[in-house]
């Protein structure tokens, strides 16, 4: 049989089309210097700024700086065993971490390992460690209350869904306790929460998790686990991992908690990364760039708009003051990012006052568009008296004789910063809060010695648990209704009229002269004299506190 050459062509021109080859090329570029955990490549012209890079021996890089012939890595891994001519590949993604539920309730790495020895965490989803914030137009206001379960903070700096509150204080202060407790009271409430231990000991982040998981709320929280042995790419990267987990529940229409705790060290390790790729130092040899460095994470947090799901995520950064000294560099600058911050005080944590909250500069930006109603008329005199207080506590220091009037006051400030008092790891429901508060704003703590204050508010709460549906209807109505305050008011009268106190005669019924009525009168009083004292009293404490001065409370 004989093939025509027409036919010859048609099968040619077939095969040829089939004919497939599988080219697989890759950029590749060679390592020309490492140490310190920086490698500088040569030939990966094509890179671009964050990508993720593949080393030998698992090792994976960052590139950080495009230079114009090499590119600058930080590695991440065993960069140890990296060495001058190793191959490097682009992987022509975007550094990115795992999310998705399968990380709640595990302690993790900023490369989505798990460090507490359990099974691998399986999950298909990936986010990028950068991503740009909402615009305003995606947003909507804070309006939705975060409770953190501290009297002092959800009184008088009230936290909302999609704030970022700075919680800032000397080293010892308590700053862990309050992201811990605030963990804690997310109970219930529907809040994925995800703390990010930046730079401490891993002893310290294990002590965490323990307390976490012994109150079972390692159901609802994810650990980023950074310590301070691993190197400082690691460090810089974990609280971005941490934020690219809490935007896994935040574009799902949840909500999320995070706490960077804390900024500082975050802010050493990116200096000590930049000084090693030699970007030029400027204050305290911080990069140029280390304002932006927290302002992008920051800015992440947020309240969407219904249409893209109401979801939010709340930020709660910590950074770590030396000597009391809010004016330094890295604090101002997170400071000046946030919505406000709770300034947590040396002298007053030393003098007993838990949380040592400085009511003088502590400001939630938001304000009472975060309290539900009940709150924001229990806690409107609060701030008011405390400043009161601590101006007249340093006066009366000097002073021989005191009118009535300032001795009441002083009085009611003792009993107001004893009620507000609060031992770590025991969050209070908010219903349980206004009731506590209530009374002792409207003077039924005033006849009490300071020492007993702690225990009236405890032995109030169990009669009013115990008695009548006063907490109930303040919890389902969020408000304190007339109604509603004069059954409290019933209650704890009948309460006080029970209640021993340590030095009390038995026989003798009255706690003391200073009830609801009687005892609200000084305070009032001095409160009308117009704006102007309540201003100076303000001004007052608040140089006080500028000055590292203030007297230390009787509480």
């Amino acid at each position: 049989m004989k093939l025509r050459p027409d036919e010859i062509a048609s099968i040619l021109k077939s095969e040829i089309e089939r004919y497939e080859v599988d080219v697989d090329v890759e950029e590749v570029g060679t390592v020309i210097q490492i140490g310190d955990g920086i490698a500088r490549i040569y030939g990966l012209m094509g890179c671009v700024a964050l990508e993720k890079l593949e080393l030998p021996h698992g090792v994976t890089g960052l590139a950080l700086n495009l230079e114009e012939d090499n590119v600058a890595a930080v590695l991440f891994g065993e960069w140890e065993k990296i060495e001058e001519g190793d191959t490097v590949k682009r992987t022509g993604q975007v550094m990115s971490v795992p999310v998705g539920d399968a990380l709640v309730g595990r302690v993790v790495d900023p490369l989505g390992i798990p460090l507490d020895g359990g099974a691998p965490i399986e999950t298909t989803e990936t986010r990028p460690l950068e991503f740009k914030a909402p615009g305003v137009v995606d947003r909507q206001p804070v309006k939705e209350p975060l409770q953190t379960g501290i009297k002092a903070i959800d009184a008088m700096i009230p936290i909302g869904r999609g704030q970022r509150e700075l919680i800032i204080g000397d080293r010892g202060t308590g700053k862990t306790a309050i992201c811990v407790d605030t963990i804690l009271n997310q109970k219930g409430q529907d809040v994925i929460c995800i703390y990010v231990a930046i730079g401490q000991k891993a002893s310290t982040v294990r002590q965490v998790e323990e307390t976490l998981r012994s109150n079972g709320a390692m159901d609802y929280t994810i650990i980023v686990s950074a310590p301070a042995s691993e190197a400082a790419p690691i460090k810089y990267m974990a609280p971005y991992a941490g934020c690219a987990m809490g935007e896994y529940f935040l574009y799902n229409g949840k909500h999320a908690l995070l706490m960077y705790d804390d900024l500082s060290k975050h802010a050493d390790a990116y200096r000590q990364m930049s000084l090693l790729v030699r970007r030029p130092p400027g204050r305290e040899a911080y990069p140029g760039d280390v304002f932006y460095l927290h302002s992008r994470l920051l800015e992440r947090a947020v309240k969407l708009s219904d249409e893209l799901g109401a979801g939010s995520l709340t930020a709660l950064p910590v950074i770590e003051t030396q000597a009391g000294d809010v004016s330094a560099y890295i604090p101002t600058n997170v400071i000046s990012i946030t919505d406000g911050q709770i300034f947590l005080q040396g002298d007053l944590f030393y003098s007993g006052v838990r949380p040592a909250i400085n009511a003088g500069i502590s400001v939630s930006r938001v304000g009472g568009n975060a309290q539900r109603r009940a709150m924001r008329k229990v806690a409107g005199r609060l701030r008011l008296d405390l400043a009161s207080y601590r101006a007249l506590e340093a006066f009366a220091q000097f002073a021989s004789e005191l009118d009535d009037a300032t001795q009441q006051q002083l009085r009611r400030g003792q009993r107001l910063v004893a009620t507000l008092n609060q031992p770590q790891y025991s969050p209070w429901p908010f219903e349980e809060q206004v009731a506590a508060i209530w009374a002792a704003t409207n003077g039924y703590t005033d006849g009490i010695e300071v020492s007993d204050v702690q225990r009236f508010n405890s032995e109030l709460i169990e009669y009013l648990r115990a008695g009548g549906r006063v907490l109930e209807a303040i919890r389902e109505s969020g408000d304190l209704s007339d109604e509603t305050e004069a059954e409290l008011r019933s209650a704890v009268e009948s309460f006080q009229e029970s209640f021993q106190g340590t030095d009390q005669d038995p026989a003798d019924p009255a706690v003391g002269s200073a009830t609801g009525a009687g005892g609200d009168g000084g305070t009032e009083s001095n409160a009308s004299d117009g704006g102007a004292q309540a201003q100076a009293a303000q001004d007052a404490d608040a140089g006080a506190d500028a000055g590292d001065a203030e007297p230390t409370t009787a509480g």
